[in-house]
């Protein structure tokens, strides 16, 4: 048995935030979506879930259409079973959902919450496709420094995550 290893870069555009992870049964696809909904009214989303048995699909829902159409697109990409994407619109974030869909009982890992560009590193063997990892963001370039210090602080607060 061989193991192919690829790497599948996440499409989106810059200012949306995704939420990769994986789970372990197709129910996942409407208790994330109405963990979402539930959390956050009227949200913003697309989820694409790649089944990993059966008809072996990619299963989706959302409320809105450009963000089921990413979820599906990079569902298709990765295509790893039992994993799933989720794309949140414009002005939602990971930070107000993340542990709601966490706390979904079928999910079992996430590997990434961001809006950074990302890379998901792909095993493939003849039994299937498997996520191994991902590459969130660009590696640092240094330690910061107290303007450095400021700046976070006064982001947070511009954002009204702090007060």
């Amino acid at each position: 048995m061989s193991v192919q290893m690829s790497i599948v870069p996440i499409e989106k555009p810059e200012a949306i935030n995704f939420i990769l992870g994986q789970s372990h049964f197709i129910k996942t696809v409407e208790d994330i979506h109405e963990a979402l909904v539930t959390a956050v009214p009227n949200i913003k989303f697309g989820l694409a879930f790649c089944e990993a048995s059966g008809e072996r699909l990619v299963r989706w829902t959302g409320t809105d259409q450009e963000m089921i159409d990413l979820a599906i697109q990079n569902a298709r990409a990765i295509g790893a079973g039992h994993s799933f994407i989720l794309f949140l619109g414009e002005g939602y974030f990971p930070i107000n959902v993340l542990h709601v869909v966490q706390r979904v009982p079928e999910v079992v890992h996430t590997f990434c919450a961001t809006a950074n560009p990302t890379q998901v590193i792909v095993a493939e063997t003849d039994m299937g496709r498997g996520i191994m990892g991902v590459i969130d963001g660009e590696t640092p370039r240094g330690v910061e420094d107290d303007a450095g210090i400021s700046w976070r602080k006064g982001l947070l607060r511009r954002f009204g995550y702090k007060l």
